[in-house]
């Protein structure tokens, strides 16, 4: 059975995509059979792969609405073991259904289409979008665990007490099983005094949920021009730049996540 992971901040430019993208190119590099589901209508996680509007048809809103099956609107990527479940921004379309009065199940729009796939794959990665709207409720809903991105910048930890309380509700409510996976800080930079104290005031109060290497150190993404360059490239920056720091920051990642299980 695998494990539905979301990757989730309802803050923008955390690195939210590029990890998803990333751990998810990473773990199928392992030898992982991986589905990325992207979820945000801003389509980053698409592109970032080498898709563009033209490559395909249907996506991902059109399994939220009930149309397609997830095996309908699946691609292939360019990495082995590595399929994309598209986005395309007609999806903020699905704020219109998720309140609908009608609809009883809005919150298990994404939830029951994954567990009909869930034997095919050993992780599927959901990249939700900048927001705790519908689209990033329906990603918790159906994941069994969320990593959370945070930039080691300043406002770092702005929302994160809402974002918390947002899955200690669905805990409560449609999904009892949802954990957090951990926090990854991102776009780390060791000349830079902020860096410094964000990760410290982590290490401070969630030091057993982050990840750490075999070595049992933290696991960091660096603010590196490679994990920045590699999406226009339509890559992963474990392919376009294997020896850089950022994709060996995601692979370790990777194994941590193996190993945890």
């Amino acid at each position: 059975m695998s494990e539905i992971i979301a990757i989730a901040n309802q803050k923008g430019g955390v690195g939210k995509t590029t990890t998803a993208v990333n751990l998810a190119a990473a773990l199928a590099k392992n030898g992982k059979k991986v589905l990325l589901i992207d979820a945000d209508p801003q389509t980053n996680a698409t592109t970032s792969l080498g898709f563009n509007r033209n490559d395909y048809e249907y996506n991902v809103y059109h399994v939220l609405i009930g149309i397609k099956k997830v095996t309908e609107v699946i691609l292939k990527s360019k990495t082995k073991n590595l399929d994309l479940v598209p986005a395309n921004i007609g999806l903020v379309g699905i704020e219109k259904e998720f309140y609908d009065a009608k609809r009883k199940d809005r919150e298990l729009m994404l939830k029951k289409p994954l567990e009909s796939i869930r034997g095919s794959y050993d992780y599927i990665l959901i990249d939700s979008p900048p927001a705790l709207g519908p689209i990033t409720i329906n990603a918790l809903g159906a994941a069994d665990s969320v990593i959370i991105p945070i930039q080691c910048e300043f406002f770092a930890l702005e929302g994160l007490a809402q974002l918390l309380n947002t899955i200690n509700l669905l805990k409560k409510s449609i999904n009892p099983k949802l954990a957090i996976k951990g926090f990854l800080p991102t776009m780390y930079s060791s000349q830079n005094n902020l860096s410094k104290q964000v990760l410290d005031d982590l290490s401070h109060h969630f030091k057993d949920m982050l990840f750490v290497d075999r070595k049992n150190e933290f696991i960091i993404v660096p603010r590196n021009i490679k994990v920045a360059e590699s999406p226009s490239f339509g890559q992963p920056v474990t392919e376009y730049a294997f020896k850089s720091k950022g994709a060996i920051a995601y692979r370790d990642l990777a194994k941590s996540i193996t190993r945890k299980g």
